[in-house]
């Protein structure tokens, strides 16, 4: 008796098989990629002899870089949320003015005013998440209002208290202090006078400071940029938060559906774009140990370019941490760029326009071509 045929297995018409290239190219962070080679690349072409390569070159568009890729990470998680925080660059002047007045006219240990400053602002941010949840008002519009609400009291405060909207005295009340070189110090200061004496990185040649090296250790700017980084990856890609995250911007009401707590998911990503804020506002207050009422003007909007240049959607419910860490590099080259090669400094944000629309329009051709959208 004949055996009987084998019933063959049968494919799901309904799963569809998807190559690593193709899938490759519907990543968030195609643009920003695309975008980061032709920055070095052009800048490689034009500015490879002016010292934008050696140490001290590398060492300044990474400061610069490293100040964008802290708040592009609060911003970006926010975003994927589906909401938007304007306040950002209000939220900087704001904190650093508070950390001022805190430890110079008020004569509180700096330690002390740091760690109440971060307490305030994420409270402020927490406050800026509730009114948009619970009044269902779109967070574009709470958050300018809290934009103009903190730049006045940034600028007001000072000039009742101090008669000046700059307050200086930083660096010498900070003489001592156990957390201030957690925002303002360097580290692997020995690596870098070894390679200094080895002759791997440049030296100053005369002075008081003759053998020294000219980058003597990395700024705490640039390790809490690789931290946050780190951090929202992880936060994003790693753990059930992360989906909460995706979800709540993606279909609200879905994911609240699906037992996600959208409510809670948007207030604190608020909360941690305010942290991200005033992380990056202590570092600056302890670089130049002063606080100014203009710090951190237009800084929202260089945070949300940064955003979207790595992929992520106006919105919501898509994008990445590492993309937006690429559009935050890409600004700093730039920015110092532009400088080395010797082109009128003015013309950044041209520059930076040009990548932006290009990025997100490879972004969207890249996406639609993959998936079938139309």
């Amino acid at each position: 008796m004949a055996n009987a045929a084998q019933p063959t297995a049968k494919s799901d018409e309904r799963v569809k098989e998807i190559s690593a290239f193709r899938n490759a190219l519907i990543r968030p962070e195609l643009g920003g990629i695309v975008g980061t080679v032709a920055v070095f690349t052009f800048f490689l072409l034009f500015a490879f002899d002016s010292g934008m390569f050696s140490s001290q070159g590398f060492m300044n568009w990474s400061v610069v870089s490293a100040q964008f890729m802290i708040i592009a990470v609060g911003a970006c998680l926010l975003m994927i949320a589906g909401e938007f925080d304007l306040s950002v660059g209000s939220m900087i002047g704001f904190a650093g003015m508070m950390i001022a007045i805190f430890s110079v006219t008020y004569g509180w240990p700096v330690w002390i005013a740091i760690m109440a400053t971060f307490v305030l602002c994420t409270a402020i941010g927490a406050f800026n998440g509730w009114i948009v949840v619970r009044t269902g008002l779109p967070s574009f519009i709470v958050t300018l209002a809290f934009l103009f609400i903190l730049r006045g009291f940034t600028i007001f405060l000072p000039q009742v208290i101090e008669r000046k909207t700059i307050i200086g005295g930083i660096i010498d009340v900070s003489e001592g202090d156990w957390l201030a070189p957690v925002f303002g110090g360097k580290i692997l200061g020995g690596l870098f006078t070894w390679l200094g004496e080895a002759g791997i990185i440049s030296t100053f040649e005369r002075g008081t400071k003759a053998g020294q090296p000219v980058v003597d250790g990395i700024p705490m700017l640039i390790v809490w940029a690789i931290v946050l980084i780190i951090f929202g990856h992880v936060l994003l890609t790693k753990t059930k938060f992360g989906n909460w995250i995706f979800a709540a911007g993606g279909d609200a009401e879905a994911a609240r559906n699906s037992g996600v707590p959208v409510n809670r998911v948007k207030i604190l990503m608020f909360m941690f774009t305010a942290f991200c804020a005033t992380v990056f506002a202590v570092c600056q207050v302890m670089e130049f140990g002063s606080a100014g009422a203009d710090r951190g003007l237009l800084k929202e909007f260089e945070a949300i370019i940064a955003v979207v240049i790595g992929g992520a959607l106006l919105t919501g419910g898509y994008g990445s941490v590492l993309g937006a860490a690429l559009g935050a590099l890409i600004f700093g080259v730039v920015q110092q760029g532009l400088f080395f090669a010797g082109v009128e400094s003015s013309l950044f944000r041209v520059f930076l326009g040009v990548i932006l629309l290009g990025a997100v329009i490879l972004n969207t051709y890249i996406r639609r071509i993959i998936t079938g959208e139309r």
